[in-house]
């Protein structure tokens, strides 16, 4: 910027001396605005009375000149998801069209989709994105989170962006993956269009706020209240179905079978079930996932009315809509009281007059915390730090909503029409000197009979699907209840009457008591819809033997499949399954193709950008 001098200018040297001293600091806006503002006070010089130019006038009048000068905010909108399950996915299309509808111009992708060197670009950024795991991206954020910080990652000084954040409060890396891009795209130099918001399971209001401040820095807050009824508008729609049953409304379905899959003398039990979905308008693909919502054990329910001296019958709030019902229908059905979150305590210790939960918050107490929550429930936190100065009212509106249990779907609807079976493990076990369960696996083993009926929905998952062509090679890895889908799988190839060969991997303790589905697949075999089952039952032999160690025993086989076209399919568990299959399988691509370790991570990268390899892992 030139430097004003006395002899350049009409001003005087301590004139000069304090505009050299403004001018550079100002940024362009700052510098139009005083333009126009410089404009409007020159009205006084042309013949306007003192009173008619007034202090709003000339702002306005400034305003005016910065909107005529400034360049016009893009209209353009890149809209970016990473999603495990469907929930961002579904959440991107829908903030989508309503943006759309508000004259932007929107490119919605997947992260795994969108070309990242194209990055530096975009002018307005959305992203929304899951949590998986112990804080890790979901598998189609994986490659844009690792471009983000690696060295090619460009500067993004004229990016605005934002990001939404889906997790679950109950987890120690709660929205660490939107906390991950929120903070690099920052340190690119990207600036907020609106802050991140984080969401727990019952994300409907936060993600309507969330959508409506992105919109109002989009569109200008002289927009803002109708931006934020259009935003609550489109996340309402957001999981709207065909069906009038949804998250939001769940169809009651009349359980037709209950039974246990595993054999007498198992240290297991699997319940397989069966509803009906006769007169509800929900229809499902092979890989959809179905919402149950549990009930608590009355047991337990009685138990934490009884530590409190509540009354069962008090009225209560049982929602934030103002419904309200009995206490021990609140805890029954519509409260969770299994698990402690950091932000349940933060709540609860307004009510409680124990030093001791206060000390346990403080942030040198992370590790205490952490140790604490894990695997104790709302009666041990009552027992643990009372007194509590807390009625049955007060109590239940610190706690969280219920959440319902997704389920891999173990039917396909063509075959089954107006039917849909889901496979479920109970789990029971002992810790800190008290006997504890999963919620809805033991609801549904001891309290669920036929006849009775269960609250669902269904939880599209477009990133597990088989593939188009019914003719293509299927390599399916599932043991224990991760094999749920895959007979859905194979009941859909049945009705197609698909030509494509099958390869079914499972997995469990023992063959005798836990071979789930073992006459269905058997049945299969000989009418040739499944072509190959391997299987592993770890605690039958001295040395265990699990589905990795089947895949690397057929190394030469397999990679021939995936050499033909197959598509990969991993389902179970997250933690230690799912990355002892994908080291196989990068071991497999490595040897038999004579490839170097990173080429072959590289390979096996390059099937899942190809959606020939997908996992529906928890």
């Amino acid at each position: 910027m030139v430097q004003l001098q006395v002899t350049n200018s009409p001003f005087d040297e301590n004139q000069v001396q304090l505009l050299n001293r403004l001018l550079p600091t100002l940024t362009e806006s700052q510098q139009i605005w005083l333009g126009g503002y410089l404009s409007a006070m020159s009205l006084r010089g042309a013949g306007a009375a003192p009173e008619a130019v007034e202090q709003p006038a000339l702002v306005q009048a400034a305003q005016s000149a910065v909107s005529v000068a400034a360049p016009p905010l893009s209209r353009e909108v890149t809209v970016l998801f990473g999603s495990q399950t469907g929930n961002c996915q579904r959440l991107a299309a829908s903030l989508s069209r309503k943006l759309e509808e508000q004259g932007f111009q929107v490119n919605v992708s997947a992260m795994n989709a969108f070309k990242p060197n194209t990055l530096k670009k975009v002018e307005n950024l959305l992203i929304l994105v899951s949590t998986h795991g112990e804080g890790e991206p979901p598998d189609n954020a994986r490659a844009f989170h690792e471009f983000l910080y690696s060295k090619r990652a460009p500067q993004l000084e004229s990016l605005r962006y934002s990001v939404l954040g889906l997790g679950d409060t109950s987890y120690e890396f709660f929205c660490q993956t939107g906390k991950d891009f929120d903070q690099r795209l920052e340190e690119l130099g990207g600036r907020r269009l609106s802050p991140r918001t984080d969401c727990d399971l019952d994300y409907d209001e936060p993600v309507a706020d969330w959508f409506g401040k992105v919109l109002e820095a989009l569109n200008g807050p002289q927009n803002a209240p109708q931006l934020a009824d259009a935003a609550v508008q489109a996340a309402e729609k957001a999981d709207e179905p065909q069906s009038p049953f949804s998250r939001n409304q769940p169809f009651q379905a009349e359980v037709l079978e209950n039974l246990n899959l595993n054999g007498r003398g198992s240290d297991r039990e699997t319940r397989h079930l069966e509803l009906s979905l006769a007169g509800s308008g929900l229809t499902f693909e092979p890989g959809d996932s179905l919402g149950v919502y549990p009930e608590n054990h009355p047991q337990l329910v009685a138990d934490i009315i009884a530590a409190m001296g509540w009354n069962a019958d008090e009225t209560v709030p049982l929602n934030k809509k103002g419904d309200t019902g009995t206490l021990h229908e609140a805890l029954l059905r519509h409260y969770e009281i299994t698990v402690l979150t950091k932000p349940l305590l933060e709540q609860a210790v307004k009510l409680s007059a124990a030093p001791g939960l206060q000390a346990l918050l403080a942030p040198e107490a992370q590790q205490e915390l952490k140790a604490y929550i894990q695997g104790r429930d709302l009666l041990d936190l009552i027992h643990d730090f009372g007194p509590w100065n807390a009625s049955a009212v007060s109590f239940v509106t610190v706690l969280r909503k219920l959440p319902a249990r997704l389920y891999s779907i173990s039917s396909s609807y063509n075959a089954n029409p107006e039917e849909v079976h889901f496979t479920v493990r109970a789990v029971r076990y002992e810790t800190h000197g008290r006997e504890r369960y999963g919620v809805c696996s033991v609801h549904c083993a001891e309290r669920v009979q036929p006849g009775d009926t269960l609250p669902v929905y269904i939880q599209s998952n477009p990133n597990f699907k088989l593939p188009a062509n019914p003719d293509v090679p299927l390599i399916m890895v599932g043991p224990g209840t991760g094999v749920a889908p895959f007979r859905s799988f194979l009941e859909e190839r049945g009705e197609q009457g698909a030509g494509g060969k099958t390869w079914l991997f499972y997995g469990d303790r023992h063959f005798v008591t836990d071979f789930l589905y073992q006459t269905d697949w058997q049945r299969m075999l000989n009418e040739g819809v499944l072509s190959k089952l391997d299987v592993a039952f770890s605690r039958d032999t001295e040395e265990k033997v699990y589905v990795q160690h089947r895949i690397l025993e057929h190394s030469k086989e397999l990679y021939a499949w995936l050499q033909e076209g197959a598509h990969v399919y991993v389902c179970g568990d997250e933690k230690h399954m799912a990355h002892d299959v994908h080291a196989a399988l990068v071991t497999v691509i490595q040897e038999e193709g004579g490839l170097s370790p990173e080429a072959a991570a590289a390979y096996l990268e390059n099937l899942q950008q190809e959606q020939r390899y997908q996992r529906d892992v928890y």
